[in-house]
């Protein structure tokens, strides 16, 4: 019988100071939002930010958010966002958690001098939390792209 060596795969690598975990909390806070968090603000009038679904405009056509406008993340430039102002914030969603369209557009609009977060989750979680949809095919458009 051979003796396995047992560690904590936790406490391997040591927790940061209590200051510098705030410190990157705080940050992804700052860059990022949920959608129980627009939900909310749209819910209560507070949505005060332009809302972007950085999706395909034909996902886009079939299924988004109330209220979002399209832009397909690789179609932002400088041109395409002439007429945004660079005082409000946009929040850009894509499809859920595995793409990665919200973080290339998000990335994109702040290299263009944007204020940007990116709604957690997409459009997938937007309707798994029950939420309405606009779109020609409503909650019975797929779910991925």
């Amino acid at each position: 019988m051979t003796a396995q060596l047992r560690y904590s795969l936790v406490l391997e690598t040591p927790a940061a100071s209590p200051e510098q975990t705030h410190r990157h909390y705080m940050n992804k806070l700052s860059v990022e939002t949920d959608v129980s968090d627009v939900k909310y603000d749209m819910q209560y009038g507070l949505n005060d930010f332009l809302l972007i679904d950085v999706r395909s405009a034909h996902a886009y056509g079939e299924c988004h958010v109330p209220g979002a406008i399209n832009l397909s993340s690789n179609n932002i430039n400088a041109e395409t966002t002439s007429s945004f102002s660079k005082d409000q914030l946009i929040v850009v969603y894509c499809w859920g958690p595995a793409c990665n369209g919200g973080t290339k557009g998000a990335a994109r609009l702040s290299g263009l001098g944007f204020k940007v977060k990116e709604m957690l989750g997409g459009i997938e979680y937007w309707r798994k939390e029950g939420n309405d949809v606009e779109g020609t095919m409503g909650h019975s458009a797929c779910m991925i792209g």
